[in-house]
């Protein structure tokens, strides 16, 4: 596989009407940063947000992080003109809310053709984000995750679906397993990024790191935030642990050495390694990589 990974672990949500969240947005430690201009906007402030946002993304200076911009939805008075500010922005991705079909894909895709600083429409690299958060949406998922290659994630919209299903908001969030592996499954089945929804309760540490611990173990590659401060613990469940890099370190190692004196079997730590594992291993490897390279190089010692 590909030595390069894309980092998902945290994707802060940011008003994009508050510009001093906007600009503090570039010195965070989020993997992406989502200028919302959907729930976080009053309706009479949608037209100047959307115009704070693109500026914003203009601007620049958010590297290394991936800028998003969570639109409002096409059948809405600000839906259409979001898309078409955002299609020329430089912004990374486009988040459409409230996606239940293939078609509502295909509608964005309909506008971003029409806009953009290319003569075909929207830049081929602006990737589309779908946010599946209704019953409808979730039992679509692998439609929505087939319907264009500019789909790069699904994204679970866990709170509106909560009360859409009138489940309860529980601890082990046994009500909505059926929907984050559907969304899950649909994700891995087109190789696309999985986002769990976010955690409402600021206060509720331990209940945070155990959601978070709970979707890295189901295969989430990571999570939607609302608070800052929650960004280093998302990072970290989301993370291989130092041991996780070790035993993949030497498993590629031991396969090979096997591979050059010719065995077929390998085992390592007492267990049977197969092709399966080796190339878990590569990918572990390669988000630790990434990781490291995002952190940057140590600091400088003292001088001798």
């Amino acid at each position: 596989m590909s030595g390069v990974v894309r980092l998902r672990r945290s994707v802060l949500f940011m008003p994009a009407s508050n510009a001093r969240a906007l600009d503090k947005a570039r010195t965070l430690p989020a993997d992406a940063l989502v200028f919302d201009l959907e729930d976080a906007v009053a309706p009479d402030a949608k037209p100047e947000a959307r115009q704070m946002a693109v500026a914003a993304v203009s601007a620049g200076g958010y590297a290394p992080r991936e800028v998003v911009v969570r639109v409002n939805a096409l059948n809405t008075p600000w839906g259409r003109d979001d898309l078409a500010a955002v299609a020329g922005s430089g912004a990374d991705a486009v988040l459409l809310p409230k996606v239940e079909s293939a078609g509502a894909v295909h509608d964005a895709l309909g506008v971003l053709g029409k806009h953009g600083l290319e003569a075909a429409g929207a830049p081929a690299g602006l990737a589309l984000w779908c946010m599946l958060e209704t019953a409808r949406g979730v039992l679509r998922a692998e439609a929505i995750a087939a319907a264009s290659p500019r789909v790069a994630a699904l994204v679970m919209g866990t709170s509106d679906l909560t009360k859409e299903l009138r489940a309860c908001h529980t601890p082990d969030r046994l009500p909505l397993v059926t929907s984050l592996g559907l969304c899950l499954l649909a994700a891995r089945a087109h190789g696309l990024t999985a986002l769990d929804g976010v955690h409402l309760d600021l206060d509720d540490e331990a209940g945070f790191l155990a959601v978070c611990r709970q979707a890295a173990a189901m295969g989430f590659d990571g999570k939607t935030l609302i608070h800052p401060k929650t960004i280093a613990a998302a990072n970290e469940a989301f993370s291989p642990s130092l041991e996780e890099v070790a035993r993949a370190r030497r498993i590629v190692a031991a396969h090979a050495d096997a591979v050059a004196e010719g065995r077929g079997v390998v085992v390592v730590d007492g267990r049977l390694v197969e092709h399966l594992h080796v190339e878990e291993a590569h990918r572990v490897m390669a988000m630790a990589a990434a990781i490291a390279a995002r952190r940057g190089p140590p600091p400088a010692g003292p001088p001798a």
